[in-house]
């Protein structure tokens, strides 16, 4: 008779802790663990093409990244453009979303601003035109300026951190709010830091000569 394997019992055996799924696969606690959503701002630089902000606002799309804003422009080169994207997820949320912008094709560098980076955004308030001289001191409170004024509105430009934006926009709120427009965050880091060009960096070290090798008789 062929005996067994020495060994204990099922029943004996030493388990891991923790919990199991239905089919009886551990589940990794740090897997499963809670993380709390935070604020990240994203300074990417992309090709300057059409149909990149479309590829880059449908990636955040699909994975269902949680967007606050995200605004474009041109920078000094002509081939490039950048975009600035705040989003609020929970950690792996942030690095996922960093890693699926470096996969796209027309992305150049993708870098997340320390939380002391400079920051600012533009409004754009438009509220009744009935108290025109109250309307002008809440502007200067906020550094602000009329861009367009009539008896039946007044428009104020202010720029500024978001927590001013959004203390000048409840300051407003006693004129009659009609139209608000933002253009969502701008962001660089402070000091000499500079999100740097992968493309100009790779050609700068191709660039440089390599150093002769002294000839030497056989």
């Amino acid at each position: 008779m062929t005996q067994g394997m020495d060994g204990p019992h099922p029943d004996e055996r030493m388990r891991p802790e923790g919990r199991r799924n239905s089919q009886g696969i551990r589940i990794d606690p740090e897997a499963e663990a809670t993380h709390l959503p935070r604020k990240a701002v994203l300074s990417t630089l992309v090709k300057h093409e059409p149909g990149v902000l479309a590829e880059v606002s449908g990636l955040f799309s699909r994975r269902q990244f949680n967007i606050e804003s995200l605004t474009v422009g041109a920078t000094d080169d002509d081939e490039v453009a950048r975009m600035t994207i705040v989003i609020e997820e929970p950690e792996p949320g942030v690095d996922q979303a960093k890693k699926q912008l470096a996969k796209l094709v027309p992305v150049i560098s993708v870098e997340e601003l320390e939380p002391e980076a400079v920051q600012r955004e533009l409004i754009l308030v438009k509220v009744s035109g009935e108290k025109p001289d109250d309307v002008n001191a809440v502007a200067d409170m906020y550094d602000g300026s009329v861009v367009d004024a009539s008896p039946e509105a007044i428009t104020v430009e202010i720029t500024g951190s978001q927590q001013k934006i959004e203390a000048a926009v409840a300051a407003f709120d006693q004129f009659d709010v009609q139209e608000v427009v933002r253009t969502g965050a701008a962001a660089v880091e402070r000091g000499a830091d500079v999100l740097e060009d992968e493309r100009r960096k790779t050609t700068k070290v191709s660039d440089t000569p390599e150093t002769a090798e002294t000839a030497t008789d056989d």
